[in-house]
């Protein structure tokens, strides 16, 4: 008997697995899985991410239907990452350095490919907010870990650098962005909190996006993210606040920051940077780091020129900086980097005024996807600004980190968007 009903749960689990692969649902179901995974693990490893983003891939193959799929895919939002890619691969053809280094200036290109299947997989998945509930938790429990490293550094994965206070994993810089996208993204729910007097949750999520802020006040934050959160902030109020509500508003965001400078040396710190490094640069001919952007610029804008329409090729970036650093014109000193630290200009480099044009096409029609109101189309908006605006100084879609922060957002927000305006196209056809 014993044996017998043995049996009959094996032949019951058997079968309910072979339902469940059978099923298109709990494919979704996995992929939706493996996304959260994904967001999960990137403020923390980028092989992780690299790992659930492929067995997110592997889940949609199955029960994958090709045709709505390829027509999807001619969709401007969808075809303009795919055209950069298809430009990085036939740039390729003209380049003059090594195989190897073509095709690993390739590879940040790959991860465009990803984002139309996003768009395809969250047009159809009703857990799109689940992705971002998880971004904003991973980060939270980063923003505990940069304190607890902060005041005990031997808790780090990394060698000890008094630049890199607070940071468990990653940089300064990646951590920075997190930040300041969940602190700003988290300014959208907890004004409809406020309009809905649901107070006590409004004011969690407040305190919540103050400690990613009052990290990166007393702990450690990157000039770029000094620079972009008052964009950020600024988009925020011209699109959902009235005139009298910025005014007040600015005035008590000017006095936070006037009393943050007061009591953070590190604010104070990172700040005088700008004009320190501007100035030993401009007139000591030294080869700070702001220095180095402006000479990596001066002779991007020269190869651009050299080049205007089709560029140098894809690859040809590190070859073009290494000849420019046997000119008598190099500031002596600055490093030889493969890239000139703005997406534009990285751009423009290998594939001329082809590439800008792709470039800020991909800019143009994600910024439109999300005109309007509401949650999915803040949060996409928000990742489009943040990425165009640090580009100014990062090659940041191109970047492992905030290239698949790009992706990811723009991804599931957007699918989340077009399924929200089927779903109203729907009912007006219903109601007509």
């Amino acid at each position: 008997m014993t044996d017998q009903v043995t049996a009959l749960e094996r032949q019951t689990t058997t079968h309910v697995l072979w339902r469940r692969f059978r099923s298109p649902a709990a494919w979704s179901e996995t992929a939706d899985l493996f996304a959260i995974l994904t967001v999960v693990s990137l403020p923390w490893s980028t092989s992780l991410t690299a790992i659930f983003n492929a067995a997110f891939l592997v889940c949609m193959v199955p029960f994958l239907d090709v045709r709505a799929f390829l027509q999807s895919l001619m969709r401007p939002i969808c075809a303009a990452p795919i055209a950069l890619f298809l430009l990085a691969l036939v740039g390729t053809l003209w380049s003059d350095a090594a195989w190897a280094v073509r095709l690993y200036a390739l590879s940040p290109t790959v991860k465009l490919l990803v984002l139309p299947m996003l768009l395809y997989h969250f047009e159809r998945s009703t857990r799109g907010h689940w992705i971002f509930i998880a971004f904003l938790v991973s980060c939270a429990l980063l923003s505990i870990m940069s304190w607890l490293v902060a005041f005990y550094p031997q808790l780090s994965l990394k060698p000890y650098d008094p630049l890199e206070r607070g940071i468990f994993v990653k940089n300064y810089i990646d951590q920075s962005q997190e930040f300041t996208l969940c602190a700003v993204a988290l300014a959208y729910p907890v004004m409809m909190l406020l309009r809905e007097k649901r107070y006590w949750l409004a004011g969690l999520l407040a305190a919540l996006a103050l400690s990613f802020l009052v990290n990166m006040a007393f702990v450690v934050v990157s000039r770029t993210a000094l620079v972009t959160v008052p964009i950020m902030l600024g988009v925020f109020a011209l699109l959902h606040l009235r005139w009298r509500s910025i005014a007040i508003i600015s005035a008590a965001l000017i006095a936070c920051a006037a009393i943050a400078w007061q009591a953070s040396p590190q604010l104070r710190n990172t700040a005088d940077t700008f004009s320190r490094d501007y100035r030993l640069y401009m007139q000591e001919n030294r080869p700070t780091s702001m220095g180095e952007r402006l000479e990596y610029w001066r002779h991007a804008v020269r190869f651009f020129a050299d080049a205007p329409f089709v560029g140098h090729g894809t690859g040809s970036t590190q070859g073009l900086f290494e000849r420019a650093a046997q000119d008598p014109s190099w500031v002596p000193g600055v490093r030889v980097f493969p890239n000139p630290h703005n997406q534009t200009l990285h751009v423009a480099i290998q594939w001329g005024l082809a590439g800008i044009v792709v470039l800020y096409a991909i800019w143009i029609l994600h910024f439109q996807l999300f005109r309007g109101d509401g949650f999915a189309r803040w949060i996409g908006l928000l990742v489009v600004v943040q990425n165009i605006f640090t580009s100014l100084f990062n090659s940041h879609l191109f970047d492992f980190h905030e290239g698949w922060m790009y992706v990811i957002g723009v991804g599931v927000a957007g699918g989340m968007v077009i399924r929200m305006q089927r779903e109203t196209a729907k009912v007006g056809e219903v109601g007509s």
